[in-house]
């Protein structure tokens, strides 16, 4: 039998969390798409494909970003999925991403590694079903993602933009070719910066790889979550609370909120600062990408502007249940984040242009901090911009 210490990272995810379990849940819980025609799909995964080609040449026009060139002519990574599709892939994004942790988690907690016990069969069977309920929540609501870990995709959930744009009664070439804009502008930035990806990578490494070595196993955080998880909706549904209780900005909301031990677990300066980094970053990537999708007028996408409006007003109308569970999973908390990137982009173009602001993915020393984010000025001087105005 192979010891805590000489297991592999690869081993090590397969011991803790049942993958194939994750994503057969997720594609098994997840709500069921809208009803199309054989026909009807294959048409549409053709006009998301020419969406996705088209797209690429705007948002070269709107950064300058000249890596944009030529990759609207190369279709061959981007996958048009359905919910269950994007689970699995995700799914394999987290085993490859999580596998130093869990690997940790070995060797911190040797018993883990025991194949074939009575603990580690239901142990990671739990985590496994746990994760998959996660990913079948994400899958009925994402419309897109660029994967920058392995394989280098973007991804584009047809079930779903059909869904949204029938929801919001917008022209759906409009809504394809705007949601195109948002993804394929990760895409150009990961091709801007080739070595974001790497240092995303081992940012997430080192502060994942730390958290095991200071807390509990990863799939004991992730079980303990999910059972948050239910408390949390049980108790909105026995308590009989409205939206305003569901919603954490809602005038007269609650302040008290799910703990997120994964969140929680990071206890040293050490990891406080990756963790400071990384929610800079993240929000530099969504917040240019909001900027982009601004600077989209009616001669790209006609109906922009109406598209814009209700897909705001959407967000606004979600149920209890669908707003407690973005409360757990703090995606309203990473909303807010990205609208400070934004903030943080828009003023920095408007100060000193688009081609001085591009400067910013020739390398990781450029990159913000999280005090830069929302004081930009100081990013401005710290590049010695002051006073620069270049085109764009």
């Amino acid at each position: 039998m192979t010891s805590a210490q000489e297991i592999t990272e690869a081993q090590a995810a397969e011991l803790l969390i049942n993958w194939e379990l994750a994503a057969s849940t997720a594609a098994r819980l997840a709500p069921p798409g809208p009803r199309l025609t054989r026909r009807e799909a294959a048409s549409e995964v053709q006009a998301l494909r020419k969406a996705a080609t088209e797209a690429v040449g705007h948002v070269h026009q709107i950064t300058g970003l000249h890596a944009a060139r030529g990759l609207g002519e190369d279709t061959s990574d981007v996958l048009i999925v359905d919910r269950a599709g994007w689970s699995a892939a995700n799914a394999e994004s987290f085993r490859q991403m999580l596998a130093p942790a869990l690997k940790a988690a070995v060797e911190k907690k040797p018993e883990l590694a025991k194949e074939g016990s009575t603990g580690q069969v239901v142990g990671s069977a739990v985590t496994g079903a746990e994760l998959g309920a996660v990913l079948a929540f994400l899958s009925a609501n994402v419309l897109g993602q660029f994967e920058p870990f392995h394989q280098q995709r973007l991804l584009l959930v047809a079930p779903n933009v059909v869904d949204i744009a029938t929801q919001l009664n917008v022209d759906r070439a409009d809504f394809r070719l705007w949601v195109c804009l948002h993804e394929q502008t990760h895409r150009v930035q990961f091709a801007a910066a080739p070595w974001l990806a790497e240092h995303l990578q081992e940012q997430i490494t080192q502060l994942s790889t730390n958290t095991m070595g200071q807390a509990d196993s990863l799939p004991q955080k992730l079980a303990e979550a999910a059972k948050q998880l239910k408390a949390e909706l049980k108790g909105r549904k026995d308590n009989g609370h409205d939206d305003a209780s569901a919603d954490p900005s809602a005038e007269g909301a609650s302040s008290t909120r799910p703990r997120n031990r994964l969140l929680e677990a990071i206890q040293s300066p050490e990891d406080r600062a990756v963790m400071s980094h990384l929610t800079a970053v993240m929000s530099l990537l969504e917040g240019h990408a909001n900027v982009v999708m601004d600077a989209v007028d009616a001669s790209i996408v006609p109906s922009v502007k109406t598209i814009r409006r209700r897909f705001n007003d959407r967000g606004r109308r979600r149920s209890p249940l669908e707003r407690a569970v973005r409360k757990l999973l703090q995606l309203d908390m990473k909303a807010a984040q990205y609208r400070d990137g934004q903030k943080f982009v828009s003023h920095i173009v408007d100060a000193v242009g688009m081609e001085a602001f591009n400067t910013i993915w020739e390398a990781p020393q450029h990159l913000p901090t999280e005090d830069e984010l929302h004081q930009p000025d100081l990013w401005i001087q710290r590049m010695g911009l002051q006073g620069q105005r270049s085109g764009g």
